[in-house]
Protein backbone atom coordinates (compact mmCIF):
# COMPACT_ATOMS: atom_id res chain seq x y z
CA UNK A 1 0.00 0.00 0.00
CA UNK A 2 1.11 3.53 -0.81
CA UNK A 3 0.45 6.53 1.29
CA UNK A 4 0.53 9.90 -1.16
CA UNK A 5 0.15 13.34 0.74
CA UNK A 6 -0.63 16.80 -0.09
CA UNK A 7 -2.64 16.04 -3.25
CA UNK A 8 -4.19 19.27 -4.07
CA UNK A 9 -7.28 20.11 -6.12
CA UNK A 10 -9.65 23.39 -6.98
CA UNK A 11 -12.60 23.12 -4.88
CA UNK A 12 -15.19 22.67 -8.00
CA UNK A 13 -13.42 19.21 -8.72
CA UNK A 14 -14.54 15.84 -9.96
CA UNK A 15 -13.70 12.25 -8.82
CA UNK A 16 -12.00 11.86 -11.60
CA UNK A 17 -9.59 14.77 -11.59
CA UNK A 18 -9.00 12.85 -8.37
CA UNK A 19 -8.03 9.84 -9.64
CA UNK A 20 -5.68 11.45 -12.29
CA UNK A 21 -3.98 13.47 -9.76
CA UNK A 22 -3.24 10.19 -8.00
CA UNK A 23 -2.25 8.77 -11.14
CA UNK A 24 -0.27 11.58 -12.12
CA UNK A 25 1.83 11.75 -8.30
CA UNK A 26 2.76 8.05 -8.93
CA UNK A 27 3.72 8.15 -12.93
CA UNK A 28 1.82 5.40 -13.22
CA UNK A 29 -1.24 4.30 -16.23
CA UNK A 30 -4.40 3.84 -15.29
CA UNK A 31 -4.36 0.18 -15.28
CA UNK A 32 -1.58 -0.06 -12.86
CA UNK A 33 -4.02 1.14 -9.97
CA UNK A 34 -5.80 -1.11 -8.22
CA UNK A 35 -7.63 0.70 -5.74
CA UNK A 36 -7.38 3.53 -3.29
CA UNK A 37 -9.16 5.44 -0.73
CA UNK A 38 -9.28 8.87 0.71
CA UNK A 39 -7.40 9.02 4.15
CA UNK A 40 -7.85 12.60 4.89
CA UNK A 41 -9.41 15.61 3.08
CA UNK A 42 -9.15 19.15 4.57
CA UNK A 43 -9.48 22.19 3.24
CA UNK A 44 -6.57 25.28 2.57
CA UNK A 45 -8.50 28.81 2.81
CA UNK A 46 -5.43 30.20 3.56
CA UNK A 47 -5.84 32.36 0.30
CA UNK A 48 -8.90 33.13 -0.45
CA UNK A 49 -8.68 33.52 -3.60
CA UNK A 50 -7.16 29.88 -4.29
CA UNK A 51 -8.97 27.85 -1.51
CA UNK A 52 -8.36 23.93 -2.62
CA UNK A 53 -9.38 20.55 -1.05
CA UNK A 54 -5.75 19.18 -0.01
CA UNK A 55 -5.77 14.92 0.85
CA UNK A 56 -3.97 12.14 1.84
CA UNK A 57 -4.84 9.10 -0.38
CA UNK A 58 -4.02 5.29 0.32
CA UNK A 59 -3.76 3.48 -2.97
CA UNK A 60 -2.66 -0.10 -4.07
CA UNK A 61 -1.03 -0.94 -7.31
CA UNK A 62 0.51 -3.70 -9.36
CA UNK A 63 3.74 -3.04 -7.92
CA UNK A 64 4.06 -0.56 -4.70
CA UNK A 65 7.49 -1.22 -3.66
CA UNK A 66 8.99 -0.72 -7.09
CA UNK A 67 7.51 2.68 -7.34
CA UNK A 68 8.31 3.78 -4.18
CA UNK A 69 11.46 2.87 -4.77
CA UNK A 70 11.49 5.01 -8.07
CA UNK A 71 10.15 7.96 -6.51
CA UNK A 72 11.29 8.54 -3.35
CA UNK A 73 9.46 11.25 -2.58
CA UNK A 74 8.15 12.58 0.79
CA UNK A 75 4.90 12.98 -0.71
CA UNK A 76 4.72 9.48 -1.54
CA UNK A 77 5.75 6.45 0.80
CA UNK A 78 5.35 2.71 1.17
CA UNK A 79 2.45 2.09 3.70
CA UNK A 80 2.86 -1.02 6.41
CA UNK A 81 -0.89 -1.01 7.80
CA UNK A 82 -1.50 -2.89 10.76
CA UNK A 83 -4.83 -2.49 11.48
CA UNK A 84 -6.22 -2.22 15.37
CA UNK A 85 -6.92 -5.30 17.17
CA UNK A 86 -8.15 -6.03 20.14
CA UNK A 87 -6.32 -8.27 22.62
CA UNK A 88 -7.11 -10.67 25.12
CA UNK A 89 -4.69 -12.05 27.55
CA UNK A 90 -5.96 -12.01 30.85
CA UNK A 91 -6.18 -14.73 33.52
CA UNK A 92 -8.34 -14.05 35.98
CA UNK A 93 -11.55 -15.01 36.11
CA UNK A 94 -14.55 -12.97 36.52
CA UNK A 95 -17.76 -13.72 38.86
CA UNK A 96 -20.15 -11.86 37.06
CA UNK A 97 -20.42 -9.35 34.18
CA UNK A 98 -18.04 -6.46 34.43
CA UNK A 99 -20.26 -3.39 34.88
CA UNK A 100 -20.15 -0.24 33.26
CA UNK A 101 -22.49 2.76 34.52
CA UNK A 102 -22.85 5.29 31.64
CA UNK A 103 -24.27 4.59 28.13
CA UNK A 104 -22.19 7.92 26.48
CA UNK A 105 -19.08 7.30 24.16
CA UNK A 106 -16.69 5.82 26.83
CA UNK A 107 -19.11 3.63 28.30
CA UNK A 108 -20.91 2.78 25.10
CA UNK A 109 -17.11 1.57 23.25
CA UNK A 110 -15.96 0.29 26.14
CA UNK A 111 -18.88 -2.47 26.06
CA UNK A 112 -19.12 -2.82 22.38
CA UNK A 113 -15.06 -3.80 22.47
CA UNK A 114 -15.72 -6.44 25.39
CA UNK A 115 -18.81 -7.87 24.23
CA UNK A 116 -17.21 -8.69 21.16
CA UNK A 117 -14.47 -10.34 22.97
CA UNK A 118 -17.10 -12.15 24.87
CA UNK A 119 -17.39 -10.55 28.81
CA UNK A 120 -20.93 -9.87 28.14
CA UNK A 121 -20.70 -6.57 30.39
CA UNK A 122 -23.85 -4.51 32.16
CA UNK A 123 -24.56 -1.44 30.76
CA UNK A 124 -26.31 0.72 33.82
CA UNK A 125 -27.91 3.84 31.82
CA UNK A 126 -30.01 6.06 34.12
CA UNK A 127 -31.44 7.60 31.18
CA UNK A 128 -33.79 6.09 28.71
CA UNK A 129 -33.23 4.42 25.15
CA UNK A 130 -32.79 6.97 22.28
CA UNK A 131 -36.40 6.62 21.15
CA UNK A 132 -38.20 7.48 24.83
CA UNK A 133 -34.98 10.16 25.08
CA UNK A 134 -35.77 12.25 22.37
CA UNK A 135 -39.32 12.50 22.83
CA UNK A 136 -38.40 13.59 26.33
CA UNK A 137 -36.25 15.77 25.38
CA UNK A 138 -38.51 17.67 22.41
CA UNK A 139 -40.97 18.01 25.46
CA UNK A 140 -39.27 19.95 27.03
CA UNK A 141 -37.70 22.44 24.56
CA UNK A 142 -41.36 22.46 23.59
CA UNK A 143 -43.04 22.95 27.40
CA UNK A 144 -39.96 23.37 29.64
CA UNK A 145 -41.08 20.09 31.54
CA UNK A 146 -37.59 19.09 32.69
CA UNK A 147 -37.24 14.91 33.45
CA UNK A 148 -34.12 15.09 35.47
CA UNK A 149 -32.78 11.89 34.67
CA UNK A 150 -33.80 12.00 30.78
CA UNK A 151 -32.34 15.21 28.70
CA UNK A 152 -30.26 16.58 26.68
CA UNK A 153 -27.29 15.21 29.44
CA UNK A 154 -29.04 11.68 30.43
CA UNK A 155 -30.09 9.39 28.24
CA UNK A 156 -28.82 6.51 25.57
CA UNK A 157 -25.88 7.80 23.80
CA UNK A 158 -24.57 10.91 27.00
CA UNK A 159 -24.46 14.77 26.13
CA UNK A 160 -22.60 13.99 22.82
CA UNK A 161 -25.85 12.40 21.05
CA UNK A 162 -27.63 16.09 21.23
CA UNK A 163 -24.08 17.90 20.75
CA UNK A 164 -23.78 17.37 16.64
CA UNK A 165 -21.66 14.26 16.88
CA UNK A 166 -18.51 16.13 16.41
CA UNK A 167 -15.65 13.91 15.72
CA UNK A 168 -12.51 15.68 15.70
CA UNK A 169 -9.70 15.31 18.19
CA UNK A 170 -6.65 16.55 19.25
CA UNK A 171 -5.80 12.67 20.66
CA UNK A 172 -2.61 11.46 19.40
CA UNK A 173 -3.25 8.27 18.37
CA UNK A 174 -0.69 5.83 17.61
CA UNK A 175 -2.73 2.34 18.31
CA UNK A 176 -4.92 2.65 15.44
CA UNK A 177 -8.40 3.38 18.06
CA UNK A 178 -9.35 6.06 16.34
CA UNK A 179 -10.15 4.53 12.74
CA UNK A 180 -11.11 1.75 14.78
CA UNK A 181 -14.03 4.47 16.27
CA UNK A 182 -14.74 5.49 12.80
CA UNK A 183 -15.23 2.63 11.19
CA UNK A 184 -17.74 0.97 14.38
CA UNK A 185 -19.45 4.16 13.41
CA UNK A 186 -19.94 3.69 9.55
CA UNK A 187 -20.58 0.27 9.84
CA UNK A 188 -23.64 1.44 12.29
CA UNK A 189 -25.08 3.70 9.67
CA UNK A 190 -22.90 7.06 9.90
CA UNK A 191 -22.17 8.44 6.84
CA UNK A 192 -18.87 7.00 5.79
CA UNK A 193 -17.27 10.36 4.59
CA UNK A 194 -16.41 10.57 8.51
CA UNK A 195 -13.42 8.04 8.11
CA UNK A 196 -11.50 10.92 5.92
CA UNK A 197 -12.86 14.06 6.46
CA UNK A 198 -10.67 16.72 8.38
CA UNK A 199 -13.05 17.36 10.92
CA UNK A 200 -15.81 14.65 10.43
CA UNK A 201 -19.38 15.13 12.38
CA UNK A 202 -22.31 12.57 12.27
CA UNK A 203 -24.85 15.25 12.95
CA UNK A 204 -27.20 15.11 16.10
CA UNK A 205 -30.31 13.42 13.55
CA UNK A 206 -28.02 10.86 12.31
CA UNK A 207 -26.61 9.75 15.83
CA UNK A 208 -29.71 9.02 17.09
CA UNK A 209 -29.71 6.34 14.87
CA UNK A 210 -26.42 5.10 14.98
CA UNK A 211 -26.30 4.25 18.70
CA UNK A 212 -29.27 2.46 18.67
CA UNK A 213 -27.67 0.30 16.45
CA UNK A 214 -24.73 -0.04 18.53
CA UNK A 215 -26.83 -1.25 21.55
CA UNK A 216 -28.28 -3.68 19.12
CA UNK A 217 -25.31 -5.53 18.55
CA UNK A 218 -23.71 -5.20 21.92
CA UNK A 219 -26.82 -7.69 22.96
CA UNK A 220 -25.77 -9.89 20.12
CA UNK A 221 -22.60 -10.60 21.55
CA UNK A 222 -24.15 -11.14 24.98
CA UNK A 223 -24.05 -7.57 26.53
CA UNK A 224 -26.97 -6.29 28.35
CA UNK A 225 -28.50 -2.76 29.11
CA UNK A 226 -30.30 -1.32 32.44
CA UNK A 227 -32.22 1.75 31.26
CA UNK A 228 -34.04 4.02 33.86
CA UNK A 229 -31.46 2.36 36.15
CA UNK A 230 -29.64 5.19 38.40
CA UNK A 231 -26.10 3.70 40.48
CA UNK A 232 -27.21 5.38 43.94
CA UNK A 233 -24.50 3.56 46.13
CA UNK A 234 -21.32 1.39 45.83
CA UNK A 235 -19.80 -1.07 48.53
CA UNK A 236 -16.28 -1.25 49.06
CA UNK A 237 -14.65 -4.10 51.17
CA UNK A 238 -10.75 -4.15 51.99
CA UNK A 239 -9.99 -1.63 49.48
CA UNK A 240 -11.86 -3.51 46.80
CA UNK A 241 -15.45 -2.74 45.40
CA UNK A 242 -17.81 -5.48 45.33
CA UNK A 243 -21.75 -4.26 44.57
CA UNK A 244 -23.26 -1.16 43.53
CA UNK A 245 -26.78 0.17 44.49
CA UNK A 246 -30.07 0.17 41.89
CA UNK A 247 -32.21 2.91 42.49
CA UNK A 248 -31.81 2.84 46.26
CA UNK A 249 -33.33 -0.78 45.89
CA UNK A 250 -31.45 -3.57 45.00
CA UNK A 251 -28.07 -4.70 45.08
CA UNK A 252 -26.17 -5.76 42.25
CA UNK A 253 -22.22 -7.80 42.96
CA UNK A 254 -19.63 -6.24 40.64
CA UNK A 255 -15.81 -6.95 40.88
CA UNK A 256 -15.18 -4.47 37.41
CA UNK A 257 -16.67 -1.13 37.54
CA UNK A 258 -16.37 1.48 34.93
CA UNK A 259 -17.28 4.84 35.86
CA UNK A 260 -18.51 6.22 32.43
CA UNK A 261 -20.76 8.68 34.20
CA UNK A 262 -20.40 12.03 31.81
CA UNK A 263 -19.70 15.22 33.50
CA UNK A 264 -22.88 15.96 34.80
CA UNK A 265 -23.62 13.17 37.04
CA UNK A 266 -23.61 15.68 40.02
CA UNK A 267 -25.64 13.14 42.71
CA UNK A 268 -23.42 10.50 41.62
CA UNK A 269 -19.95 12.03 42.42
CA UNK A 270 -21.18 13.25 45.70
CA UNK A 271 -22.20 9.79 46.27
CA UNK A 272 -18.94 8.61 45.87
CA UNK A 273 -17.01 11.30 46.86
CA UNK A 274 -19.31 10.44 50.52
CA UNK A 275 -17.88 6.77 50.07
CA UNK A 276 -13.99 7.82 50.19
CA UNK A 277 -13.48 7.50 46.09
CA UNK A 278 -10.20 9.59 45.94
CA UNK A 279 -11.18 12.39 43.92
CA UNK A 280 -10.18 16.59 43.13
CA UNK A 281 -11.81 19.78 41.71
CA UNK A 282 -10.35 20.51 38.36
CA UNK A 283 -10.30 23.09 35.77
CA UNK A 284 -12.75 24.09 33.35
CA UNK A 285 -13.93 26.54 31.14
CA UNK A 286 -17.38 28.66 31.63
CA UNK A 287 -19.26 31.34 29.01
CA UNK A 288 -21.51 31.88 26.63
CA UNK A 289 -22.57 30.86 23.28
CA UNK A 290 -22.79 33.89 20.20
CA UNK A 291 -24.42 33.37 17.19
CA UNK A 292 -24.09 34.88 14.08
CA UNK A 293 -25.39 34.61 11.01
CA UNK A 294 -23.78 31.29 8.87
CA UNK A 295 -23.77 33.92 5.65
CA UNK A 296 -21.15 35.91 7.64
CA UNK A 297 -19.23 33.38 8.46
CA UNK A 298 -18.86 31.38 5.33
CA UNK A 299 -17.91 35.06 3.81
CA UNK A 300 -15.00 35.72 6.03
CA UNK A 301 -13.57 32.29 5.97
CA UNK A 302 -14.40 31.65 2.15
CA UNK A 303 -14.46 34.54 0.30
CA UNK A 304 -15.98 34.30 -3.12
CA UNK A 305 -16.23 30.47 -2.47
CA UNK A 306 -18.23 30.71 0.09
CA UNK A 307 -21.51 29.65 -1.86
CA UNK A 308 -19.66 26.14 -3.48
CA UNK A 309 -18.34 25.63 -0.25
CA UNK A 310 -20.13 23.18 2.99
CA UNK A 311 -20.97 25.44 6.00
CA UNK A 312 -17.80 27.12 7.57
CA UNK A 313 -16.44 26.72 10.56
CA UNK A 314 -13.90 28.29 13.04
CA UNK A 315 -11.59 28.19 16.04
CA UNK A 316 -10.82 30.77 17.94
CA UNK A 317 -8.65 31.20 20.80
CA UNK A 318 -6.44 34.20 22.80
CA UNK A 319 -5.20 35.44 25.93
CA UNK A 320 -7.96 37.69 27.80
CA UNK A 321 -7.49 39.95 30.53
CA UNK A 322 -5.93 39.18 33.94
CA UNK A 323 -4.39 36.43 31.75
CA UNK A 324 -7.17 34.21 31.62
CA UNK A 325 -7.73 31.65 28.34
CA UNK A 326 -10.17 32.57 25.96
CA UNK A 327 -11.45 30.30 23.10
CA UNK A 328 -14.31 28.94 20.80
CA UNK A 329 -15.61 25.74 21.97
CA UNK A 330 -18.00 23.13 20.28
CA UNK A 331 -18.32 25.47 16.80
CA UNK A 332 -21.74 24.70 15.40
CA UNK A 333 -21.84 25.60 11.71
CA UNK A 334 -25.81 26.37 10.83
CA UNK A 335 -26.43 24.89 13.78
CA UNK A 336 -29.13 25.61 16.87
CA UNK A 337 -28.29 26.66 20.64
CA UNK A 338 -30.30 24.50 22.71
CA UNK A 339 -31.34 24.10 26.16
CA UNK A 340 -29.10 21.65 27.93
CA UNK A 341 -30.37 21.60 31.42
CA UNK A 342 -30.21 18.69 33.16
CA UNK A 343 -31.35 20.00 36.89
CA UNK A 344 -34.46 21.68 37.76
CA UNK A 345 -34.15 25.87 38.14
CA UNK A 346 -30.99 25.54 36.61
CA UNK A 347 -30.21 26.54 32.91
CA UNK A 348 -27.03 25.26 30.73
CA UNK A 349 -27.10 25.60 27.07
CA UNK A 350 -24.87 23.81 24.37
CA UNK A 351 -25.10 23.74 20.60
CA UNK A 352 -25.85 21.27 17.85
CA UNK A 353 -26.04 21.07 14.09
CA UNK A 354 -28.24 18.10 12.05
CA UNK A 355 -26.36 16.63 9.56
CA UNK A 356 -26.77 18.89 6.99
CA UNK A 357 -25.94 22.17 9.54
CA UNK A 358 -28.50 23.98 7.19
CA UNK A 359 -29.66 26.54 9.48
CA UNK A 360 -29.59 30.29 9.21
CA UNK A 361 -26.89 30.70 11.93
CA UNK A 362 -23.55 29.72 13.59
CA UNK A 363 -23.25 29.25 16.63
CA UNK A 364 -20.10 28.41 19.22
CA UNK A 365 -19.47 28.54 23.26
CA UNK A 366 -16.71 31.63 23.46
CA UNK A 367 -15.39 30.25 27.25
CA UNK A 368 -12.95 31.64 29.66
CA UNK A 369 -11.25 29.04 31.88
CA UNK A 370 -11.59 29.04 35.35
CA UNK A 371 -9.34 26.91 38.09
CA UNK A 372 -9.65 25.74 41.17
CA UNK A 373 -8.67 29.16 42.72
CA UNK A 374 -12.16 30.40 41.65
CA UNK A 375 -13.55 28.16 44.28
CA UNK A 376 -11.53 26.94 46.98
CA UNK A 377 -13.85 26.59 49.45
CA UNK A 378 -15.87 23.04 49.26
CA UNK A 379 -13.17 20.65 48.18
CA UNK A 380 -13.44 18.33 45.36
CA UNK A 381 -17.05 19.13 44.29
CA UNK A 382 -16.60 23.21 44.83
CA UNK A 383 -16.37 23.06 40.68
CA UNK A 384 -20.36 21.99 41.15
CA UNK A 385 -21.18 24.17 43.46
CA UNK A 386 -19.75 26.80 40.95
CA UNK A 387 -21.43 25.62 37.85
CA UNK A 388 -24.71 25.80 40.06
CA UNK A 389 -24.64 28.90 41.13
CA UNK A 390 -24.46 30.25 37.23
CA UNK A 391 -26.94 28.24 36.12
CA UNK A 392 -29.55 28.94 38.81
CA UNK A 393 -28.46 32.62 38.10
CA UNK A 394 -29.73 32.00 34.40
CA UNK A 395 -32.74 30.44 35.50
CA UNK A 396 -33.63 33.34 37.81
CA UNK A 397 -32.43 35.76 35.37
CA UNK A 398 -34.49 34.20 32.52
CA UNK A 399 -37.70 32.28 33.86
CA UNK A 400 -36.53 29.46 33.31
CA UNK A 401 -35.85 29.36 29.74
CA UNK A 402 -32.75 30.21 27.62
CA UNK A 403 -31.48 33.65 28.73
CA UNK A 404 -30.08 36.24 25.64
CA UNK A 405 -28.08 39.31 25.18
CA UNK A 406 -26.95 41.04 22.17
CA UNK A 407 -23.57 41.59 22.47
CA UNK A 408 -23.16 45.19 22.18
CA UNK A 409 -25.82 45.52 25.35
CA UNK A 410 -23.33 43.12 27.17
CA UNK A 411 -20.71 45.26 26.27
CA UNK A 412 -22.28 48.24 27.68
CA UNK A 413 -23.69 46.30 30.60
CA UNK A 414 -27.40 46.83 30.01
CA UNK A 415 -30.36 44.05 29.57
CA UNK A 416 -31.08 43.47 26.15
CA UNK A 417 -35.15 44.19 24.80
CA UNK A 418 -34.77 43.02 21.35
CA UNK A 419 -32.85 41.05 18.93
CA UNK A 420 -31.03 43.46 16.06
CA UNK A 421 -30.43 42.41 12.33
CA UNK A 422 -31.22 38.61 13.22
CA UNK A 423 -33.08 36.18 15.51
CA UNK A 424 -31.69 33.16 17.24
CA UNK A 425 -32.28 29.63 16.34
CA UNK A 426 -32.63 27.57 19.29
CA UNK A 427 -34.12 24.05 20.44
CA UNK A 428 -35.83 25.62 23.64
CA UNK A 429 -37.48 28.86 24.68
CA UNK A 430 -35.85 31.89 25.58
CA UNK A 431 -35.78 35.28 27.14
CA UNK A 432 -33.82 38.51 26.83
CA UNK A 433 -32.77 39.84 29.80
CA UNK A 434 -29.01 40.49 31.39
CA UNK A 435 -26.48 37.97 31.02
CA UNK A 436 -23.55 40.34 31.98
CA UNK A 437 -24.51 40.32 35.97
CA UNK A 438 -23.98 36.65 35.98
CA UNK A 439 -20.31 36.82 36.05
CA UNK A 440 -17.64 38.19 38.10
CA UNK A 441 -15.24 41.28 37.09
CA UNK A 442 -12.31 38.70 35.81
CA UNK A 443 -14.90 36.18 33.48
CA UNK A 444 -16.51 39.48 32.48
CA UNK A 445 -13.82 41.16 31.53
CA UNK A 446 -12.09 38.41 30.25
CA UNK A 447 -15.02 37.23 27.64
CA UNK A 448 -15.02 41.42 26.54
CA UNK A 449 -11.06 40.89 25.82
CA UNK A 450 -11.79 37.51 23.86
CA UNK A 451 -14.59 38.90 21.37
CA UNK A 452 -12.63 42.32 20.57
CA UNK A 453 -9.89 39.94 19.42
CA UNK A 454 -11.48 37.34 17.87
CA UNK A 455 -12.93 40.19 15.51
CA UNK A 456 -9.25 41.01 14.33
CA UNK A 457 -9.96 37.51 12.59
CA UNK A 458 -13.53 37.33 12.07
CA UNK A 459 -14.14 40.80 10.93
CA UNK A 460 -17.75 41.41 12.45
CA UNK A 461 -17.13 38.58 15.01
CA UNK A 462 -18.09 41.55 17.58
CA UNK A 463 -20.57 43.48 15.79
CA UNK A 464 -23.80 44.50 18.39
CA UNK A 465 -26.28 42.85 17.08
CA UNK A 466 -24.53 39.31 17.87
CA UNK A 467 -26.97 37.12 19.92
CA UNK A 468 -25.35 36.01 23.05
CA UNK A 469 -26.81 32.78 25.29
CA UNK A 470 -26.45 31.42 28.87
CA UNK A 471 -24.96 29.84 30.51
CA UNK A 472 -22.52 27.64 28.77
CA UNK A 473 -21.20 25.76 32.14
CA UNK A 474 -20.84 22.03 31.32
CA UNK A 475 -17.55 22.41 28.98
CA UNK A 476 -16.17 19.25 30.86
CA UNK A 477 -16.10 17.37 34.19
CA UNK A 478 -15.27 19.85 36.87
CA UNK A 479 -13.93 16.59 38.77
CA UNK A 480 -11.42 14.01 38.15
CA UNK A 481 -11.91 10.97 39.64
CA UNK A 482 -8.15 9.87 40.02
CA UNK A 483 -6.72 6.70 38.61
CA UNK A 484 -3.24 4.99 38.12
CA UNK A 485 -1.23 4.18 35.12
CA UNK A 486 -3.77 0.96 34.76
CA UNK A 487 -6.58 3.02 34.63
CA UNK A 488 -7.48 1.87 38.40
CA UNK A 489 -8.66 3.60 41.44
CA UNK A 490 -7.02 3.03 44.36
CA UNK A 491 -10.08 1.28 45.31
CA UNK A 492 -9.41 -2.08 42.98
CA UNK A 493 -11.80 -2.96 40.45
CA UNK A 494 -13.05 0.45 39.98
CA UNK A 495 -11.96 2.39 36.64
CA UNK A 496 -12.70 6.21 35.69
CA UNK A 497 -13.58 6.19 32.51
CA UNK A 498 -14.32 9.28 29.83
CA UNK A 499 -15.02 13.02 30.37
CA UNK A 500 -17.48 12.40 33.45
CA UNK A 501 -13.89 11.27 35.12
CA UNK A 502 -12.03 13.72 33.84
CA UNK A 503 -9.83 11.86 31.50
CA UNK A 504 -11.42 13.47 28.06
CA UNK A 505 -13.33 16.01 26.18
CA UNK A 506 -15.58 15.19 23.41
CA UNK A 507 -16.63 12.20 21.97
CA UNK A 508 -13.30 10.97 20.52
CA UNK A 509 -11.34 11.54 23.03
CA UNK A 510 -13.84 9.48 25.64
CA UNK A 511 -14.50 6.94 22.82
CA UNK A 512 -10.87 6.21 23.07
CA UNK A 513 -10.36 6.29 26.69
CA UNK A 514 -13.23 3.53 26.57
CA UNK A 515 -11.18 1.07 24.49
CA UNK A 516 -8.32 1.88 26.58
CA UNK A 517 -10.19 0.62 29.89
CA UNK A 518 -11.48 -2.06 27.43
CA UNK A 519 -8.28 -3.39 26.32
CA UNK A 520 -6.67 -3.24 30.64
CA UNK A 521 -9.78 -5.26 31.43
CA UNK A 522 -8.58 -7.66 28.94
CA UNK A 523 -5.59 -7.65 29.67
CA UNK A 524 -6.35 -8.72 33.63
CA UNK A 525 -9.80 -10.84 32.79
CA UNK A 526 -10.55 -14.08 31.29
CA UNK A 527 -14.05 -13.33 28.88
CA UNK A 528 -17.00 -13.86 31.34
CA UNK A 529 -18.43 -17.34 31.85
CA UNK A 530 -21.43 -17.83 31.50
CA UNK A 531 -21.26 -21.33 33.15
Amino acid sequence: MLQIQQLKLPVSHTKEDLEEKILKSLHIPKEELLSYRIVKQSLDARKKRAIQFVYTVEASTTNDKKIANRLCSGAVCLLETKPYQFLVSGLKGLSCRPVIVGCGPAGLFCAYMLAGAGYAPAVIERGRTMDMRKEDVELFWETGFLDPDSNVQFGEGGAGAFSDGKLNTLVKDTHGRSRKILDIFTEHGAPKEICYEAKPHIGTDKLSLVIPDMRRKIIENGGEFLFETCVTDIRIQDGRVTAIELNRKTWMDTQVLVLAIGHSARDTFSMLHTRGVPMEAKPFAVGLRAEHLQEMINRNQYGDFAGLLPPASYKLTAKGSHGRGVYSFCMCPGGYVVNASSEKKGVAVNGMSYHKRDSANANSAIIVSVTPNDYPDLGPLSGVAFQRKLEKGAFRLGDGAILQQLYGDFKRAQASKSYGGFSSVTRGGTQLGALHTLFGAEIYDSFLSGMEQFARKIPGFNCADTILSGVESRTSSPVRIHRDEAFQSSIQGLYPCGEGAGYAGGIMSAAIDGIKIAETIAKEFKPYDFG
